[in-house]
Order: structure tokens, then C-alpha cells, then sequence
């Protein structure tokens, strides 16, 4: 492909600036525009890092032992600029993108985020249509910038939370943080209209696996889709063990003794949760009453469908969740480089991606972890 690539790991210990990348020859998306990887995957989804903080240490994902006040976090130097991000969509909707999720780290602690998020408002596909643009968050600041995002032009949110018990919840976040603002700035996003609204609770057997059903009863009928998501080998310093994974066909069942549940199709290409519905008196799924999801990357991987690229927060592309190296567009933007010659290597790019680490993860080698770490998930989000 003829792109450098930078080590996660060796990008963490120094902040020397990577090497560019030399820009393919003519690796451009086809006439119908549909860009495809080695595997036959389209590009549909750009994930988009905008910071690598967070104000919570949640225990699978920012350990405080890790992540503590000496960590190195990215200079701001080194962080793209909005204008950055943008120009970067921009290119990424060429070649098929249609929708952006903004992550972090926690998106809202980046100052103005509403700022780039009206710069990619206003962005439109080839067709003229705008783009899906929403927003994961831990919620903690949801309450007070809701409005402002919607008016933005943010379309729907994600909201991360693990517990609707404060002592197991403020447990996982590791800062204290209580659950009713949470809960808050779910109820002002929803006023907001930043529907329909999705609530994420990452399930770890033995810690928070009791809240499964209470979860279930608070949400349901509320017009918002509350999906469990497996807890993952994401990084190297989350402690994951196969023991403390709940399979999604296990929260299912568990759901099943309280709730009737009947399946739903998938309601977009690549979609990551096995949607289930309510079901009311007559059998059928009952819309009113809602819908939960699960997200078994562990126990049923989907890397057959996927169509998730990844930015960080200082400009590298990566492929994939699990991914060990990324593509340093950065050098790019600063470089001088084009619009065309930019466009041409996110094409290349994807075009020799064949990443399903989720498809391997039973095969690899015990020290697979210990010769490539794999990036943390707070550096290019969820």
C-alpha cells in the first residue's frame, strides 16, 4: 500500500512527530462510489476522536492506576483542529462516509465542541443529503449543553452508563460520579430532541451483571434503546478476563424471564447490536414499548460486516477497535498535501484494510497482546 504506519505504543511514549505517508498511486473508490477493503467491507462510518480526556476513570477503559495525573496525554499541539476534522470528513464522505460520530476520550470536555459539530452539519454526501452526525458521552455534561448541540446541528446522542445503583455506578467511574445527572442529562437530551436516544451499559460479570433487569424495567417504554454491550480486550490495561464476560445470548435469556422479547432485523448495514423488541399482548413487538440490544464483539463477532474507520485525536486512522497501529493522515494535512492526494490515501487505506481481530481472538498466541499492544480505547474511542 506504501503507508507508513505508527506503532500505538511508540506513539505513547514520545510525542516525536511520525513520519508521513506516502501518498498512493491512483487508489481511488469505484465509479459507484462504494470504496471496499480486501474482505468486500464498504466504508459507511467514521468514528472521530476529539479528545483523548475524559473526567472518568472508568475501570474497563481508563483505570485510574493507569491513567493517573502523570499519564501523558496528547499536547494541544498535536491535537487536530477543527478545521482539521472537518477538511478530514470532508474527504471521508468522497469516498462513501455517511455518518460521523464525534468520541473521546469524553467528547464534551473538548471546549466548543458544538462549534465542529455545526462545521459538520453543514457538510452533504455527493447526493445532497446531510449527514448522520451524533455523539458518544458519558452524560456528565449532557444536562447543560444539550440545547446547545441540538441547535448545533447534532443529530441523535449515546449515552454510556453502566448501573442505576450510585454505590456500583460511582464504583465504575471511579470519580463519584452520581447517576441521577446522568440520568438528567438524559432527560435533557431527549427535550432537546437529540432522539432517538441509545444508553450503552458495558455488563461485567460479577460487578454490575445484577443490573441487567432493573436497567431493562427504568428504560423500557421510554423511547430510548438500552443495549448491553460485552465487556472487551480492548487496549492493554483494562485487566480483561474471560471470566468477567457475560455473553450477550445470556443477558437475552435473563431478560426473557421478566420481559417477552422477539427478534428485529438489523436497521442499517454493519449494525453492531442483535436488536430485540418488546413484545405485547398480541405476540408482536410492541414499538411503544421499545427495543434492547446486545453488542457480543467477544462471544459473536461481526468483523464480517464492518464498516467502522476510526481518527484519533491527533489525525491517525485506524481500522480497527482491537487495532495495534494507525495511519498518520496528520502528516498529510500538515504537509501540504491536497485534497485529492489526501483522498487517495484514505482510499488506499481502506481498500488493503483486512482487520477481524475479533474473528482471531480465540487463535492468537497467549503473547500476542505483549509483542503489539493494541490502542487504548479512550485514545480513538468506542
Amino acid at each position: 500500500m506504501g503507508t507508513n504506519t505508527v506503532s500505538y505504543s511508540a506513539r505513547r511514549r514520545s510525542h516525536a512527530p511520525a513520519p508521513g505517508i506516502a501518498v498512493p498511486a491512483r487508489a481511488l473508490a469505484p465509479a459507484d462510489g462504494t470504496l471496499r477493503d480486501t474482505r468486500g467491507r464498504s466504508l459507511h462510518d467514521l468514528r472521530i476522536s476529539v479528545t483523548d480526556r475524559c473526567n472518568f476513570r472508568c475501570t474497563y477503559c481508563m483505570p485510574k492506576e493507569v491513567f493517573g495525573t502523570g499519564y501523558p496525554f496528547l499536547p494541544r499541539a498535536e491535537v487536530l483542529s477543527f478545521e482539521e476534522i472537518t477538511r478530514l470528513a470532508r474527504l471521508f464522505v468522497h469516498v462513501g462516509v455517511r455518518k460521523l460520530r464525534l468520541t473521546g476520550g469524553e467528547p464534551l470536555v473538548r471546549k466548543n465542541v458544538e462549534g465542529l459539530i455545526e462545521q459538520l452539519a453543514a457538510l452533504r454526501a455527493p447526493d445532497g443529503e446531510p449527514l448522520d452526525i451524533t455523539l458518544t458521552t458519558n452524560g456528565s455534561l449532557l444536562e447543560r449543553k444539550a440545547q446547545a448541540l441540538a441547535q448545533a446541528g447534532l443529530k441523535r446522542v449515546t449515552v454510556s452508563l453502566d448501573s442505576l445503583d450510585d454505590a456500583v455506578f460511582q464504583a465504575m467511574n471511579d470519580v463519584a460520579f452520581p447517576v441521577h445527572k446522568v440520568l438528567a442529562g438524559i432527560d435533557a437530551a431527549q427535550a432537546a430532541g437529540l432522539g432517538p436516544i441509545k444508553v450503552n451499559m458495558v455488563v461485567k460479570r460479577g460487578t454490575n451483571d445484577h443490573e441487567i433487569l432493573p436497567m431493562a424495567r427504568h428504560f423500557r417504554g421510554r423511547g430510548i434503546t438500552l443495549r448491553f454491550i460485552e465487556f472487551m480486550d480492548v487496549g492493554a490495561t483494562n485487566g480483561w478476563r474471560m471470566d468477567e464476560v457475560l455473553p450477550g445470548a445470556e443477558v437475552i435469556r435473563l431478560l426473557q424471564t421478566e420481559f417477552p422479547l422477539a427478534p428485529l432485523q438489523a436497521s442499517a448495514p454493519g449494525e453492531t447490536a442483535e436488536r430485540w423488541g418488546y413484545v405485547g399482548s398480541d405476540g408482536r413487538h410492541d414499538p411503544p414499548l421499545g427495543e434492547v440490544g446486545v453488542i457480543s464483539s467477544v462471544t459473536h463477532p461481526f468483523c464480517g460486516a464492518c464498516n467502522r474507520a476510526r481518527l484519533s485525536t491527533d489525525g491517525r486512522l485506524f481500522l480497527c477497535l482491537f487495532a495495534t497501529q494507525g495511519h498518520d493522515l496528520r502528516a498529510l494535512l500538515r504537509g501540504g498535501a491536497d485534497d485529492a492526494q489526501i483522498g487517495e490515501a484514505i482510499a488506499g487505506i481502506w481498500q488493503g484494510r483486512s482487520d477481524r481481530y475479533s474473528e482471531l481472538r480465540a487463535s492468537l498466541p497467549p503473547d500476542t497482546e505483549k509483542a503489539a499492544p493494541r490502542v487504548e480505547m479512550s485514545y480513538i474511542g468506542g
